[in-house]
C-alpha cells in the first residue's frame, strides 16, 4: 500500500486503492467491446481475427500501463474506433493496399508522434486551446459517449430522416432501459461502484432471461500472434516511400492527434485534473503514452492506439490516478485467458453507463458564456459536431476554426494566438485538399 501511495499520490488526489481499482474495472468493462469489435473490423482487411484479438489486448495493456505509470492519469488506451475502420475500409478495401501496408503506416505514425511529443508540438496544441473550447470539448465528449450508448443499446437506431427511436417493445431495449434506471438510481443514491454494479446486475438479468448468452467457458486458449506479428516490416520500400503512404500516414496522424487531445482535455477537465490556468500537467508524458503504444501496437499487428472516452466512466466512479489505468491494463492482459467472460458483457449493460457519463460531462456547459456570441458559436459547434460527425477530432476542428475567425473579425484579436491561426489554416487546407 505504501508503494502505491508513493507512486500514484493517492492522498494528494483524495482517493484510495479500493476506489481506483473499482474505477479501473469500470473503465475496462466499458472498453472491453474493443477486443471483439477490433478483431472483426481488422478481420475484414484479411487479418487473422484470433491474432488481432491478442494484439488488441496486449497493445491496450501496454498503452494503459504506460499512461498509468508514466503520466499518472486514470485513462485507458486501446485501438481507436474510427481509426480501425479507416485502416480496413479505406486503406485496404477502398485504396487496395495490403493490411501490411496499413500496419506500416500506423508504425510510421507512431514514430512521428514520438518525435512531435518529444519536441513539445503536441503539448503546445493542447495548451493553445482556449479554456472555453476545453469546456466545450468536455460537453461534446459527453454527448458523443451518450450517443454511442443510445445506439449500442438500441434505444436509438438508423431510420426516419437520420435517426429514429428504437422499438420500446424489443426485449433487449427493455433490458437497456432497466439498466439505465438501475444505474441512475444507484448514482442518485451515491452508491459506491454504482456503474460497475449496474453493469454486472444488468448483464446477469439478461443472461437469466435468455436475452444474453452465458459464457461458454471461463478460460480459453490464447491464439497465436504469428500471422500478424512484425508484418509491418514486410512492406516493399517502393510502397513505403509512395504518395499514398504520405496521405494515409497524415490521415492517421490528424485523426489520432485530435482524438487524443480532445479525450485528454475533456476527461481531465471532468476529473478536475487540469491546472488553474487550464493547461494539462504532465501532458508530454500522457501524449508519449499513446505514441509509444501506437508504435508497439503496429509491431504487434493492430491499428492506432488512442485514449478512450470510456475512461470517463472510471473517473465518474472516482478514479483520479494512474492506478485506475494500471488496473484497466491488467484486466486487458487477463482477458487473454478469460475472454469468454469479458466478451459476454452485452452493450445493454455498458450502454446505460455511457449515457449517464454523458450526463455528468454535460455539466461543463455551465462554464460557457453563451451571452457572448463569439464564445457561444464556437463552443456550440464544438460539442454538437462531435456526435453528429461521430468524431472528437472534427468537433475540435469546427470549434477552433470558428473561434479564430469570429474573434479575429469581431474585435477580439488579442484572444487569438499564432498557434490557433496556424491550426485553423491547416484545418481549412485539409477540407480543401483531402
Amino acid at each position: 500500500m505504501e508503494f502505491l501511495e508513493k507512486k500514484f499520490k493517492l492522498k494528494e488526489h483524495n482517493t484510495n486503492v479500493k476506489t481506483e481499482v473499482l474505477a479501473g474495472i469500470t473503465t475496462f468493462m466499458t472498453m472491453a467491446y474493443i477486443l471483439v469489435v477490433n478483431a472483426n473490423i481488422l478481420g475484414d482487411a484479411g487479418m487473422d481475427k484470433g491474432a488481432v484479438f491478442v494484439a488488441t489486448a496486449i497493445a491496450a495493456f501496454i498503452g494503459s500501463m504506460i499512461m498509468g505509470l508514466l503520466a499518472n492519469y486514470p485513462i485507458g488506451l486501446a485501438p481507436g474506433m474510427g481509426l480501425n475502420a479507416f485502416f480496413t475500409y479505406t486503406v485496404v478495401i477502398a485504396m487496395g493496399h495490403t493490411w501490411q501496408f496499413a500496419l506500416c503506416a500506423v508504425f510510421i505514425e507512431g514514430l512521428v508522434f514520438i518525435l512531435l511529443t518529444l519536441t513539445n508540438v503536441r503539448e503546445e496544441i493542447i495548451n493553445c486551446i482556449p479554456p472555453l473550447l476545453k469546456h466545450a470539448v468536455t460537453v461534446g465528449i459527453g454527448l458523443f459517449i451518450t450517443f454511442i450508448g443510445l445506439v449500442n443499446t438500441g434505444i436509438v437506431e438508423p431510420g426516419g430522416a437520420i435517426l429514429t427511436l428504437g422499438s420500446m417493445q424489443t426485449p433487449l431495449v427493455l433490458l437497456s432501459i432497466a439498466g439505465l434506471i438501475l444505474a441512475s438510481v444507484l448514482m442518485c443514491k451515491n452508491v459506491k461502484g454504482a456503474f460497475l454494479l449496474s453493469m454486472i446486475v444488468t448483464a446477469a438479468i439478461g443472461m437469466f432471461c435468455g436475452l444474453v448468452e452465458f459464457p461458454k467457458a471461463i478460460v480459453s486458449s490464447i491464439p497465436s500472434l504469428d500471422p500478424i506479428f512484425l508484418k509491418a516490416f514486410t512492406v516493399p520500400k517502393s510502397e513505403i516511400f509512395s504518395l499514398d503512404m504520405v496521405v494515409v500516414v497524415f490521415t492517421f496522424l490528424f485523426v489520432d492527434l485530435f482524438d487524443t487531445v480532445g479525450c485528454l482535455v475533456g476527461v481531465a477537465s471532468k476529473g478536475n485534473l487540469l491546472n488553474e490556468d487550464g493547461t494539462l500537467p504532465r501532458a508530454k508524458d500522457a501524449l508519449l503514452s499513446d505514441a509509444i503504444a501506437t508504435t508497439a501496437g503496429a509491431m504487434l499487428g493492430t491499428s492506432t492506439i488512442t485514449c478512450y472516452v470510456e475512461s470517463s466512466a472510471g473517473i465518474a466512479e472516482g478514479g483520479r490516478t494512474g492506478l485506475t489505468a494500471v488496473t484497466t491494463g491488467f484486466l486487458f492482459l487477463a482477458s487473454l485467458f478469460f475472454s469468454p467472460i469479458f466478451t459476454a458483457i452485452p452493450p445493454q449493460a455498458t450502454g446505460p453507463v455511457l449515457i449517464l457519463v454523458g450526463v455528468l460531462m454535460a455539466s461543463s456547459v455551465l462554464e460557457i458564456n453563451f451571452k457572448d456570441p463569439t464564445d457561444a458559436i464556437p463552443a456550440f459547434l464544438t460539442f454538437v459536431m462531435m456526435p453528429l460527425a461521430y468524431s472528437i477530432a472534427e468537433g475540435i476542428v469546427f470549434g477552433i476554426i470558428s473561434y479564430t475567425i469570429l474573434k479575429f473579425l469581431c474585435g477580439q484579436r488579442e484572444k487569438v494566438n499564432i498557434s490557433l491561426v496556424v491550426l485553423s489554416i491547416l484545418f481549412i487546407c485539409k477540407f480543401i485538399f483531402l
